[in-house]
């Protein structure tokens, strides 16, 4: 666990920051403490480090260090500079563990506030503690409805949050995205197999997504949820490919997807499908990679892509500066989650901007709810969310295939773009062959 205020260490290198953001400058109002500041605010930070979503968390180290760095000389916010402490917890992809770390935040260092990100299993378990707790708490990469429905809201009536606040996309941006997908240049029989586990996430797509699917003329062919850690996946495949179904779809905990896409191919299943359609799998090149060809030619959502037209007002950094950033420090390929992580610290500081007293706890929480800033991953918006404490954003159809050229071994191409003209579109979608 790493505790971190912010004018005691630098972050990352003077030499990486400065290239990075050659020929840019922070956002406007930003200004070097002053001297001998004494006020801190102090910001819990959770996500998924290690355990079977590590891949969501494998980016945060390096953009805790973009962030760290751009607080160095503190925050200024009406008058008054904070320093900024930044206190950063790996739930170890356990959501009792992600619950303690909330509470030990919480009761234990007294945090002003709480920013968590990645999966249900992580985010609604610290959104809970913060409710609790009445401390505000700002959340991302959980489908909106797993995460708003799945903590015990109800259709129609009053939110019961007060505390928690959530910016994502939803099923209605996945909707929009499969129909795009789907009905694509590449054809299919419209017969779609589904492997949806019996969590948050699972429950929320069979309940919110597939009856649109299914109405805009899709044949879901859906066997029912399955436990995460599901070893044998013998029936569902057996189904799959009675039923002849050309396309797939998928909401797993990325090792149950390996698990069960190797099984596929084994058994034949991967043969006759056109078009394969993951999420919360199948998100970042490490996982991809892992599949070999297995992996060629799936297609996900981008929530956020080197290619997308936004800046981060707090590093100063775009989009594509962000992610040749990363690569150029770690040496690995970019990663979608670079982007919410750093929305998040982006939509932080725009919401402590219009607080007024920022450790005015309910004071916070009320500028969450009528927070409308551009961040890294685009507009965020809680003023015309689809439900209150919520926000959405975009999803842009991308596909893995096996890089051309250069030192990384896949390249994620852009295909579509309906949630989102601006996204540029880097190549058609090409049909799924084994």
């Amino acid at each position: 666990m790493n505790d971190h205020v912010s004018t005691r260490r630098p972050g990352l290198s003077r030499r990486l920051m400065l290239g990075a953001t050659a020929g840019l400058s922070l956002a406007p109002g930003w200004r070097p403490a002053r001297a001998g500041a004494t006020n801190t605010l102090r910001v819990g930070f959770i996500s998924p480090r290690t355990g079977p979503l590590a891949g969501f968390g494998e980016g945060d180290p390096f953009i805790l260090g973009l962030v760290r760095q751009a607080l160095t000389s503190g925050l200024a916010l009406n008058g008054t500079t904070y320093d900024v402490t930044i206190l950063d917890r790996d739930t170890q992809s356990d959501p009792a563990r992600a619950s303690q770390l909330a509470k030990d935040l919480i009761n234990g260092q007294q945090i002003d506030l709480m920013l968590t990100t990645s999966t249900p299993e992580v985010v609604n378990p610290v959104a809970d503690a913060c409710e609790a707790a009445g401390v505000p708490c700002l959340s991302t990469i959980v489908p909106w409805e797993s995460w708003y429905f799945g903590r015990g809201a109800k259709p129609g009536q009053p939110s019961p949050f007060k505390w928690s606040y959530h910016f994502c996309f939803g099923t209605e941006q996945f909707k929009q995205l499969y129909l795009s997908t789907w009905n694509n240049a590449v054809s299919s029989n419209k017969r779609v197999a589904v492997l949806c586990p019996n969590d948050a996430d699972g429950n929320a797509i069979r309940a919110h997504l597939l009856p649109d699917l299914a109405k805009a003329g899709f044949d879901m062919v859906d066997p029912g949820g399955y436990q995460d850690g599901t070893t044998d996946y013998s029936a569902q495949i057996a189904l799959f490919k009675k039923a002849g179904c050309e396309v797939f779809c998928t909401f797993p905990i990325p090792p149950d997807f390996t698990t069960f896409w190797r099984q596929a191919a084994q058994q034949g299943l991967t043969r006759q499908m056109k078009i394969v359609t993951v999420a919360k799998t199948g998100l970042f090149p490490s996982q991809m990679e892992a599949l070999g060809p297995l992996g060629h030619r799936i297609n996900a959502g981008a929530y956020w892509h080197p290619v997308f037209p936004y800046s981060s007002a707090l590093t100063g950094l775009s989009s594509t500066q962000l992610a040749n950033a990363y690569q150029t420090k770690t040496g690995r390929q970019w990663e979608q989650q670079l982007g919410p992580s750093l929305a998040l610290f982006d939509a932080m500081v725009a919401t402590l901007k219009s607080a007024g007293n920022p450790k005015d706890k309910a004071a916070v929480a009320k500028a969450m709810s009528t927070l409308q800033t551009t961040t890294v991953l685009g507009k965020i918006d809680f003023v015309n969310g689809p439900v209150p404490n919520v926000a959405t954003t975009n999803l842009i159809g991308a596909q893995w295939l096996k890089a051309k050229s250069g030192k990384y071994k896949l390249d994620y191409r852009t295909f579509e773009h309906v949630e989102d003209p601006a996204v540029p579109i880097q190549g058609p979608l090409e049909p799924y062959k084994m």
